[in-house]
């Protein structure tokens, strides 16, 4: 049996307009509660079919991808047995038709799992965030709709810092530092439920005997349980566990990055470097790890000092410009 997992720090009394870098460029996540309580949205959020019909006064016969399962998956959008596939269905409907189907099964003691996530909101619901602002200063952050009936998703990290705001029900969040990865027992990089890698392990009823390692990870843990009004704030690449409590749940997200636009993911670089350095043999492996060391993650001024700037090139500083050239020839190499 685990241990209770430590609180998340609060941070009371902030509001819309007192989000500072020092809040939004944190390396550690942090709980704001009663951010956003002045919402019109969080007033709508009180029960479950005035927030249904705060919804509808934005909807405009948008579509939305929904997820989909049986009531005895418990909430827990995941893998079937064997990982070769789901244990839900994605399904394109219209966001009334899913507001029908989740006032329909509001009193069904085990109802399908049914599940609405990252949904732009200027797509799905224009005008929802005029009427409900918030203060992010310079950053272009998208803004998403989430929502659903008691739900789960697996731990899973994102690049983009985080900003989540409930509406609509509660949810708890548990995060786990990215120093965790090891003991995290992540699933195919690949083949995922809603596009992240994901843990393998249940956070609820977590399997010791086939999961050894999640007992370290779990002494990392930090948990937060948001009201309609709080918010919480996700740093890129932690992992972070949702769970919603109520028949009804409603969140808005803001993701952005803390690098220019024509940087690409990284994920992209881990793909390719699975491709062409992991089954190296091991001499050949550590030289290209020296490689990465020196070129990337220990790089400096000096390490290309002694190469004229102009000559530097890719070895330079990297603008909109530059990216577009160096993208274009890896993708030439790759598509030989």
């Amino acid at each position: 049996m685990l241990p209770e997992a430590a609180p998340m720090r609060e941070v009371h009394g902030v509001t819309r307009a007192m989000l500072t870098d020092e809040i939004l460029t944190s390396t550690q996540p942090m709980i704001l509660r009663g951010l956003v309580a002045d919402w019109p949205a969080v007033h709508a959020g009180a029960t479950h079919q005035s927030a249904d019909a705060y919804l509808r006064r934005f909807y405009r016969d948008a579509t939305v991808v929904a997820m989909l399962g049986r009531g005895d998956i418990d909430g827990r959008f995941f893998y079937n047995d064997d990982l070769s596939g789901f244990n839900f269905q994605s399904l394109r409907a219209r966001i009334d038709q899913v507001l029908d189907e989740l006032a329909a099964q509001r009193d069904n003691p085990q109802p399908p799992a049914i599940y609405v996530g990252s949904t732009t909101v200027e797509t799905a619901l224009p005008g929802f965030r005029e009427e409900n602002p918030i203060g992010l200063g310079p950053r272009d952050a998208l803004m998403s709709v989430w929502f659903g009936n008691r739900t789960r998703i697996a731990a899973h990290y994102d690049l983009p810092d985080n900003l989540a705001c409930v509406t609509a029900g509660r949810r708890r969040f548990t995060l786990l530092p990215p120093d965790q990865l090891p003991n995290l027992y992540v699933g195919p990089l690949d083949f995922t439920p809603a596009g992240q890698p994901i843990s393998l392990v249940d956070f609820r009823q977590p399997d010791l005997a086939r999961f050894p390692r999640f007992a370290e990870a779990w002494r990392h843990a930090q948990v937060a349980e948001l009201a309609p009004g709080d918010a919480i704030f996700i740093p890129s690449m932690w992992w972070h566990h949702v769970e919603a409590l109520e028949s009804f749940n409603m969140l808005i997200n803001y993701w952005w990055r803390q690098s220019p636009d024509y940087m690409d993911t990284p994920t992209n670089a881990l793909m390719l470097s699975l491709m062409t350095i992991r089954d190296l043999p091991p001499a050949q492996r550590q030289a290209w790890k020296d490689m990465f060391l020196h070129y990337v993650f220990d790089a400096d001024e000096n390490t290309s000092a002694h190469i004229a700037p102009q000559a530097q090139r890719v070895l330079g500083p990297i603008n909109d410009d530059a990216a577009r050239t160096l993208r274009a020839q890896l993708l030439k190499k790759i598509n030989r």
